[in-house]
C-alpha cells in the first residue's frame, strides 16, 4: 500500500486532496510572494485522525505543515516541497463553554470571532482580536501568538491560552498546561504558543474569556502629522492610563480605509483611535484626560463615537486597512515590526525619508500603544525594479526596529518571509539554544521544517558546523 493510499484509508475518500487543481488552493497563505505546491492535502476531523496522519509522516519521513484558515502574512503555512498540508478547517467545533470558570474549549479550526459570538449573549468576549478575526482560526492564532488592537490592555493569545492538546511530530498525543491558572512543571503551553507549527499540531485549545466591561468608549483624535499623534500616545501611557486600545493611522491609510468602508474618518495627517473601558465613572474621567492630552499635542478635532453602530464602524475601518490599501496601490508589502513607543516619531520620520528616496509610498497603521508597526510599502510590479525596491525598503524598516531595541515581528510571525533576519536579531548561541528545544520535540525536523530559522539546521549540529538535512538529501526540502 502506498503512502497516499494509506492516508486515504485513514481519512476516507473526501479527506485527501491530491489533484493539482485542488492542491493549488493551498500553495500559499496570505503572503502570496512565496508559493509551493504540496504533494497532498489532508482534511482530518478529529485528533485521532491527525495522530494517524502524523504517525505515517513520521514513519515515512514526510514533512508536514499544519494550516488553519491560511490568513497568515509571513508564509508560516507555506507548504514544503513533496510534503503534505494538514488542513484543520474541518475541526471547527466549540466543545465546551464554562462561564462559571471563564473557560471555552475549542478545536483549532474554530474562527476567532465565533468564540466571542458564542459567549457574548452572556456578557463575555475573547480578547485577542487580529484584523482578520472574522476569518482566522484559533489554531493559527496559537501558532503565531496573534495579537490585535485590544492586546494593549488584555494581552496576546498566550495570555488567554490555558491548555493545549497537541499531536507531537511522532504522533504522540500530549497535553500542555491545564484549566487552572498556575499548573506545576514547565510552561509547555507557553512554549508551544508562537512556535509557528514547528513543535506539533494543536488539536484542542482551552481559552480564557473575559467579562465585558460596563462601559466602552472610542475616541478619535485628528492630528496634523503622525509625530504629534505619537507624542500623544507616549503622554497617555506616561500618565498612568492603560486604554483597551490605541491605534494610529497616517493619511494614506485613512484614505484607503475611507475608500473601502466609509468610516467617516477626519482627513488628517495622523489619526488616533483610543478605546477606554471599565466602570462608567472611570471611563468618563479617562475620556476627559485623554482628550486634554490630545489637545495639548495639537489635535485639531476630537470626537467620541456616540452609538454602538458608530463605534463598530470606526473599528471596521481600522480592521479593513490592510486590504483597503489595494484600492490605492496595485501591489504592497505588509510589514510587521516592534519598537519602543518613544521611538515612534523617529522611525516614522525615517520611513518617510526612505520612502521618498526610493520613490515609494508607505502607508502606516500601528498598534501604537505597544509599539507594533504595520508599514505597508506600496509599489507596482509592472514597473521594473519597484518590487525589489519595496522589498529592500521593507527589510530596512525591520533593521531599524532591531536597532531601536525592538523586534522583527509583533504578531505576524517569522515564517518564511523573515527567517533570514533571525540572525540579525539573535546571536548564534541564541539560535542554537532555540534549535535544541525544537529538536527535543521533533528530532527529524518534519513539522514545518523550513520555517523560522535562517536555515534548517540538523539536530545535533554545532554552531558554525554544516550538516546536510536528511530532507535535503531526499530532495524533499531545499536549503534557502
Amino acid at each position: 500500500m502506498s503512502f497516499l493510499e494509506e492516508l486515504r484509508g485513514v481519512l476516507g475518500p473526501h479527506g485527501l486532496i491530491t489533484s493539482p487543481e485542488e492542491t493549488r488552493t493551498y500553495e500559499c497563505d496570505g503572503l502570496t510572494n512565496f508559493r509551493v505546491m504540496p504533494l497532498a492535502v489532508v482534511l482530518p476531523t478529529s485528533a485521532e485522525e491527525v495522530q494517524a496522519v502524523v504517525r505515517i509522516c513520521h514513519r515515512e519521513r514526510i514533512p508536514f505543515v499544519a494550516r488553519g484558515s491560511g490568513t497568515g502574512l509571513s508564509g508560516g503555512a507555506l507548504p514544503v516541497k513533496n510534503g503534505i498540508v494538514i488542513s484543520l478547517a474541518r475541526m471547527n467545533r466549540i466543545l465546551e463553554v464554562d462561564l462559571a470558570n471563564q473557560r471555552v474549549v475549542v478545536e483549532p479550526g474554530v474562527i476567532n470571532l465565533n468564540v466571542t459570538a458564542r459567549v457574548a449573549p452572556d456578557g463575555y468576549f475573547y480578547a485577542p482580536d487580529p484584523s482578520s478575526q472574522s476569518v482566522c482560526s484559533i489554531g493559527g492564532n496559537v501558532a503565531e501568538n496573534a495579537g490585535g488592537a485590544h492586546c494593549l490592555k488584555y494581552g496576546f493569545t498566550t495570555t488567554h491560552v490555558l491548555a493545549i492538546e497537541v499531536v507531537l511530530p511522532d504522533g504522540t498525543l500530549a497535553h500542555f498546561g491545564s484549566k487552572t491558572l498556575d499548573a506545576p512543571g514547565y510552561d509547555l503551553a507557553g512554549v508551544f504558543v508562537g512556535s509557528e507549527g514547528t513543535l506539533g499540531v494543536a488539536t484542542k485549545v482551552t481559552l480564557r474569556i473575559v467579562k465585558r466591561p460596563e462601559c466602552v468608549q472610542t475616541l478619535l483624535a485628528a492630528f496634523g502629522n503622525t509625530n504629534d499623534a505619537g507624542a500623544a500616545v507616549s503622554d497617555i501611557i506616561a500618565a498612568g492610563m492603560l486604554p483597551a486600545a490605541i491605534e494610529m493611522m497616517d493619511n494614506l491609510a485613512i484614505q484607503a480605509a475611507e475608500a473601502a468602508v466609509h468610516a467617516n474618518y477626519p482627513d488628517c495627517g495622523g489619526l488616533l483611535l483610543v478605546e477606554l473601558d471599565g466602570p462608567v465613572a472611570e471611563v468618563d474621567t479617562l475620556i476627559a484626560q485623554v482628550s486634554a492630552i490630545c489637545r495639548q499635542n495639537g489635535a485639531g478635532e476630537i470626537r467620541v463615537a456616540q452609538t454602538e453602530e458608530e463605534r463598530a464602524l470606526v473599528w471596521k475601518g481600522r480592521k479593513a486597512a490592510f486590504a483597503a490599501v489595494g484600492r490605492i496601490s496595485p501591489n504592497y508589502i505588509v510589514q510587521d515590526g516592534v519598537i519602543p513607543r518613544t521611538a515612534l516619531p523617529k522611525i516614522l520620520n525615517e520611513i518617510e525619508r526612505m520612502g521618498a528616496a526610493s520613490g515609494l509610498r508607505v502607508a502606516n497603521v500601528f498598534h501604537a500603544g505597544d509599539g507594533n508597526l504595520h508599514p505597508l510599502v506600496m509599489y507596482d510590479r509592472k514597473i521594473e525594479g519597484q518590487e525589489h525596491a519595496a522589498e529592500v525598503l521593507a527589510e530596512r524598516i525591520l533593521e531599524m526596529c532591531i536597532e531601536m531595541g525592538g523586534s522583527i515581528t509583533g504578531e505576524h510571525g517569522v515564517g518564511e518571509e523573515k527567517k533570514h533576519m533571525m540572525g540579525k536579531m539573535f546571536s548564534e548561541p541564541d539560535l542554537a539554544t532555540m534549535q535544541k528545544l525544537r529538536c527535543a520535540f521533533d528530532p527529524f525536523l518534519l513539522a514545518n521544517p523550513t520555517k523560522v530559522f535562517p536555515r534548517p539546521r540538523m539536530c545535533g549540529e554545532q554552531p558554525g558546523e554544516y550538516q546536510q538535512h536528511p530532507l535535503e538529501i531526499a530532495g524533499i526540502a531545499e536549503r534557502f
